[in-house]
């Protein structure tokens, strides 16, 4: 951590240290920019997630050079084991040339530590304990020109200066919010619930996901449109965690937590997903999906990772896509810089919103479309029961969960989903 504000002026300053921010900061470092990474906490700091990394996010951590090896403490899984119905079915990650065949595993209070450092070791100014306030903003142009702060266990009052601020702190935003913008109503959200159990089960080699979550109130037993999942973090223990959509009436309803409780009292107990052998508390929190806040541009201010809603609605998978827009703001930005005038700098800034419509934008309303169907209890007990019996079908349906495919070239089902893709609208 940078201890003292020696220089408070930097080209870009980013607010949260996330895998978002931190990837964000990194690239922008790498391409010579002078980078402020603001962290309200101290690392190591926990984040609720299920700690499983896809291999789109393997590539980002290859991409910014980070030890991915077992002896570095990755633990590495060869795909995704399914279950519902009493069927069992292990479908391997894809094999393609646009990533790697295996994903990981890695706590997130080590995770995001090990992203932040990275980004500091490329060059950028990382200040922990730095609880960022309201933006500051030019009277006249209605830019952000940077940031109020509190820094330090003392809450030191402190500003911080540049002439783009990037938004990386997460599914509330305050940031974005001082600037105004809101989340959009109309774009489906999700919550997360999960702890951690010792467990024999600790080192399976599948990320393991169960189709059937049940609402058992009133004697009735309803289909609730999300899964559970049991990931061995190879250290002796389980993360064990659910996550829902809210496109079920029992949404704000249910006590997630006691949904979770009772799901675990479900299995065997040999698996140890018991109170005694519970680890810390059951812990939640909201899965912003689908472009929910917008634009991702606006008067100087770029919004990355959860902050502009960059979860996949198909698996509420959020790494990945908070790396990848991380590193997509980042190109931009360093193009824009190098641009003559502040007419043209901000043209080139017009258009990260546009890049990130192109890559994610036709994907993310098949997933919309998605989200509403299974909200549907008998469709969603149609998928669950009927799905897994077909095994050919599941390889295409992880395919485009888990949005694995070449871009170019591929076999049939990367073109089926890819040309979906491209044909919906990218709102």
């Amino acid at each position: 951590m940078t201890e003292l504000v020696a220089d408070n002026t930097a080209d870009v300053i980013v607010v949260g240290a996330g895998p978002a921010g931190s990837t964000t900061a990194y690239h922008l470092a790498k391409a010579g920019l002078d980078v402020l990474l603001l962290e309200k906490t101290a690392f190591p700091r926990e984040k609720v997630c299920g700690d499983g990394l896809t291999p789109r996010a393997v590539k980002q951590l290859v991409a910014m050079g980070i030890d991915i090896s077992e002896e570095a403490g990755w633990l590495r899984n060869k795909g995704l084991r399914i279950i519902s119905g009493g069927v069992r079915l292990e479908l391997d990650w894809p094999e393609l040339a646009s990533f790697p065949d295996y994903g990981l595993v890695r706590k997130r209070d080590d995770f995001d530590e090990q992203l932040a450092h990275q980004a500091q070791k490329a060059g950028a100014k990382l200040y922990e304990r730095c609880n960022v306030g309201e933006p500051i903003v030019d009277a006249r142009t209605g830019h952000i020109t940077g940031v109020h702060a509190k820094l330090g266990e003392d809450k030191r009052e402190v500003t911080f200066h540049a002439p783009l601020v990037v938004a990386a702190d997460g599914n509330s935003s305050r940031l974005s919010l001082h600037m105004g913008l809101h989340r959009r109503e109309d774009r489906p959200m999700g919550v997360a619930v999960r702890t951690y159990f010792d467990s024999p089960r600790h080192d399976d080699d599948y990320l393991e996901a169960w189709l059937e979550l049940w609402d058992r109130r009133d004697g009735q037993e309803r289909l609730l449109p999300g899964y559970g999942w049991i990931f061995g973090m190879g250290d002796g223990t389980c993360n064990v965690g659910l996550g829902v959509l809210n496109t079920t009436g029992a949404f704000k309803e249910l006590d997630w937590r006691e949904v979770l409780k009772a799901w675990c009292a479900s299995m065997p107990e040999e698996w140890g997903y018991t109170d005694e052998h519970q680890k810390g508390p059951i812990r939640g929190a909201a899965l912003p999906m689908a472009f929910n806040r917008q634009p991702h541009y606006t008067k100087g201010l770029l919004l990355v990772g959860d902050s502009g809603g960059m979860v996949n609605p198909f698996n509420g998978e959020g790494i990945a896509y908070a790396m990848e827009s991380g590193q997509i703001a980042a190109e931009v930005i360093a193009q824009a810089q190098a641009r003559a005038t502040p007419a043209q700098r901000e043209l080139a800034l017009q258009n990260y919103p546009k890049v990130l419509k192109q890559t994610y934008g036709g994907y993310y309303t098949l997933g919309r479309v998605f989200v509403k169907l299974i909200g549907n209890p008998k469709i969603m007990r149609i998928a669950a029961e009927k799905g897994l019996t077909h095994p050919l079908l599941m390889k295409f349906t992880v395919k485009m969960l888990a949005n694995l495919t070449d871009p170019t070239g591929g076999d049939a089902m990367d073109r089926i989903v890819n040309g979906l893709s491209k044909v919906a609208p990218r709102a």
